[in-house]
């Protein structure tokens, strides 16, 4: 992957090779001028050049041309213009790959330096992504009955919060009903027949709208309300994430709920902090509860006009289209399926993997934080804006070399100051032109990135 990135290339380089092309031309045709000048008129309108050696003994008008025109063709330097921006993906790319930063290409680079807004999702990215059963309430079940129907629709789903719920039900060594078929809506819920009957797993209005018997509105509130005060007992609330999902049974609706509690990243507020000085606005998208969401978010610090909760998977996507439309760069951040289609459509794409992340979402992605560390991606934004400046340092460095040199190795000094320079000359400063921007990028490597810094005054 970092061989196909490094191979890659950003729009500034197209640019670059687009200018490239007409240059050689360009400068092919201002060295037939420069004999022809000095030839036919120069030589003749300033007589004392011929007495510099580089007409040589006999002061030929013919010689000072042709060296004069030579210098011009050596001196100007299109490979410095060819490698400006390949040098300096090629160690960005390089750089990153040493940060556990996997990126897949030059233009991804060039699209992050210049983003505005950065996406996150909440599961998995605001928090560790290892959710756990915080509690289990039921209208007219026993717990475990509510979890082993929950366990025999979810057992082979790969979402965080399914593998959860398998978890605990392995845990207290519960039996797995008889169970066929299984079907799932990613961003809604799981559905499957247990014991005869279809039991559905998810979201509330999704396993409500399975059954066309409804459980009354009033029974839906007491069960939310007694499962969320139930997984919060011994918990700090600000510091974990609750998310409640519902358990419905054919010719019952909904019969129990299930509370799945995921702890805050460690270094989730000091990211969004950090992110929000350097003038990127966070957005939170979750397909959460608005109150779970809402929690999560004053924590880390992102406003309320950016909260975005009960999303769906396309309802992410649509946020992001809007971001869009309105002339914004978009960063999407997340770590499982349910965010791929976000990632996919994003500007920059970057996933989160972490132990239980599906493939969908790294597949998708133009980043991997292979670190599974949320402050990995400021990392990714300042490692792109200093290949980027490396980038525009080249290219300044190569524009004003040639403007500069090109016009003395056609002898414009040659009058006044009774200078013009060699071929061999020419040839030397060409081969700088390229080496300082190899060296220049090369430079780049010394970028440390805030994180690393961190670890190094840690230890």
């Amino acid at each position: 992957m970092v061989e196909d990135a490094q191979g890659s290339e950003a729009p500034i380089q197209r640019l670059a090779d687009s200018i490239a092309g007409p240059f050689v031309y360009s400068v092919m045709t201002i060295s037939a001028a420069t004999f022809a000048f000095w030839y036919y008129i120069g030589s003749h309108v300033f007589p004392d050049v011929l007495l510099n050696d580089i007409a040589g003994p006999d002061g030929d008008p013919l010689l000072l041309s042709l060296k004069l025109s030579v210098d011009v063709l050596v001196v100007s330097c299109p490979c410095a213009l060819g490698l400006a921006t390949p040098t300096a993906i090629l160690v960005g790319t390089s750089l990153g790959a040493k940060q556990g930063l996997l990126i897949r290409g030059g233009d991804v680079l060039e699209r992050l330096a210049s983003i505005s807004y950065v996406a996150l999702d909440k599961t998995g990215t605001l928090t560790e992504g290892k959710p756990a059963v915080s509690a289990v309430a039921s209208i007219s079940y026993e717990e475990s009955e509510i979890l082993q129907m929950a366990f025999a629709v979810e057992r082979t789903a790969l979402h965080p919060i399914a593998k959860a719920i398998v978890n605990k039900a392995e845990s207290l060594k519960l039996t797995i009903p008889v169970t066929r078929g299984q079907l799932t809506e990613p961003g809604f819920g799981t559905l499957a027949e247990v014991d005869g009957r279809l039991v559905a797993v998810g979201s509330l209005d999704w396993v409500n709208e399975r059954f066309q018997r409804r459980t009354k509105l009033s029974d839906l509130k007491d069960l939310e309300t007694n499962v969320i005060y139930q997984s919060s007992d011994g918990m700090p609330s600000s510091n974990y994430s609750k998310t409640v999902v519902y358990v419905g049974r054919e010719g019952e609706g909904i019969i129990g709920a299930i509370a799945i509690s995921d702890c805050l990243r460690h270094d989730a507020e000091s990211t969004i902090s950090r992110l929000q000085q350097k003038g990127i606005n966070t957005v939170l998208l979750s397909g959460d509860r608005e109150e779970a969401v809402a929690t999560i978010a004053n924590r880390v610090g992102i406003e309320s006009e950016f909260i975005n909760a009960s999303l769906t998977p396309q309802k992410k996507s649509e946020v992001i289209s809007s971001l869009q439309a309105a002339g914004h760069r978009v960063a999407m951040v997340g770590d499982g399926i349910n965010d791929a289609p976000s990632l996919a459509l994003a500007d920059v794409g970057i996933a989160i993997q972490n132990e239980a992340q599906e493939n969908a979402a790294s597949d998708v992605a133009s980043i991997i934080l292979l670190g599974n560390r949320l402050a990995q991606v400021v990392d990714a934004l300042d490692l792109s804006r200093a290949t980027m400046a490396k980038v525009y340092q080249n290219l300044s460095w190569a524009i004003a070399y040639n403007v500069v040199a090109i016009p003395i190795a056609a002898g414009v000094l040659l009058p006044q100051y009774d200078f013009a320079m060699t071929p061999s000359l020419s040839g030397g400063l060409m081969a700088l032109s390229s080496i300082f921007v190899v060296s220049n990028s090369l430079l780049l490597q010394l970028h440390r990135s805030e994180t690393g810094r961190n670890r190094e005054r840690s230890t």
